[in-house]
């Protein structure tokens, strides 16, 4: 009987110890030989400052779910492989993800995919789209782990610092933004300011920040944010002055756009901090952002080819990443760009 070939991708999740062990055993049931593939996803750009870091906790990772698959197997034949996905690649959502499993699928001869129902590939915050829908899409047979979760409550006391951050950090986030549109000396507006961002805070602050906050980089892209602040108001100045100029001229040469850009920054707060600098400056809106792809209206050329340039999105990544992930090619020179639809198609 030929081998039973299965791969495993997986993640650092409170049930990927029984996902490789229900793997193992479901395979030796059904064959006499296992091929078992463990793999992880990097969820990241091998560029971003803090993509080391997690590089090494998936070696890690793959190192203790290659001595479970030992265990488990004890002296049967078991063959077990390890790889890291998406190191040359920049994986966005489930779609790009099922897209890798595939290919790796069929490079191997995959015969299914056990998935770890918790799976979450190098975010904290949950997918919004099933992965499970994208692996059916491309075809991919798969078999859902059947694993004992704990309790909710049980699963949130590890990980306490992390959510305490990320609360105590989208509460002043609130508070101060309500403030500054109310009146910072008036109690009234202090109390309902508190009320507020009590509640933001508690219902946005888990998918707000979607990986854990860092207590030294994160008062620091504060502080770099603090620089954008101003560089932002100018593009929005200038953006204002252009248009102007278009209405002005009796020909008014607009040239309405629909773009499509592939960002190079992750979902969550960055990617929202990008797609709102975009609409807020004139000439530009985003009219929808499926996870890095954002479909932007352009108004007029000039404003096209400054998205096209990626000056906001290389000013975004210094923000969040720092002065030298800031230095990446444009979205023009990185083949990021499309446009869909304008008046002269």
């Amino acid at each position: 009987m030929a081998a039973e070939r299965l791969l495993v991708p997986l993640s650092d999740t409170v049930t990927v110890r029984q996902t490789v062990g229900y793997a193992v055993r479901s395979g030796l049931e059904n064959s006499d030989e296992l091929d078992i593939h463990l793999v992880v996803a990097l969820p990241h750009e091998t560029d971003l400052p803090e993509s080391q870091q997690h590089t090494e906790a998936a070696s890690e990772l793959l190192s203790k779910a290659r001595s479970w698959a030992q265990e488990d197997a004890g002296s049967r034949p078991v063959t077990i492989e390890t790889a890291l996905l998406g190191t040359d690649e920049y994986l966005f959502g489930p779609r790009d993800f099922a897209d890798t499993f595939n290919d790796y699928a069929d490079e191997h001869g995959i015969d299914q995919v056990v998935l770890d129902p918790e799976y979450q590939p190098g975010a904290t915050a949950q997918m919004l789209q099933s992965i499970e829908r994208e692996l059916e899409r491309v075809g991919i047979a798969y078999d859902e782990a059947p694993v004992e979760r704990p309790a909710r409550h049980e699963r949130l006391v590890g990980d306490g610092t992390e959510r305490f951050d990320r609360l105590f950090a989208m509460f002043w986030i609130s508070y101060g933004f309500y403030l500054v549109l109310g009146d910072p000396t008036y109690w009234f507006d202090l109390v309902t300011g508190a009320a507020v961002a009590g509640i933001v805070s508690v219902s946005l602050a888990q998918i707000t920040f979607t990986f854990p906050l860092d207590r030294v980089q994160s008062p620091i892209r504060t502080i770099r944010f603090a620089f954008y602040v101003p560089y932002l108001l100018w593009e929005i100045v200038k953006s204002n002055l252009a248009i102007s100029l278009v209405i002005l001229r009796p020909s008014m040469p607009i040239e309405p756009t629909m773009t499509r850009i592939n960002a190079r920054v992750r979902s969550g707060l960055p990617l929202l901090a990008l797609a709102n600098s975009i609409t807020l400056t004139p000439g530009t809106l985003v009219v929808r952002a499926d996870d890095q792809r954002l479909l932007v209206h352009t108004l007029i050329p000039s404003a096209r080819e400054g998205l096209f340039d990626g000056d906001l999105e290389r000013a975004i990544r210094f923000v969040f990443y720092g002065r030298e992930s800031a230095a990446i090619p444009t979205p023009r020179e990185r083949g990021d760009t499309e446009i869909i639809r304008g008046d002269d198609q």
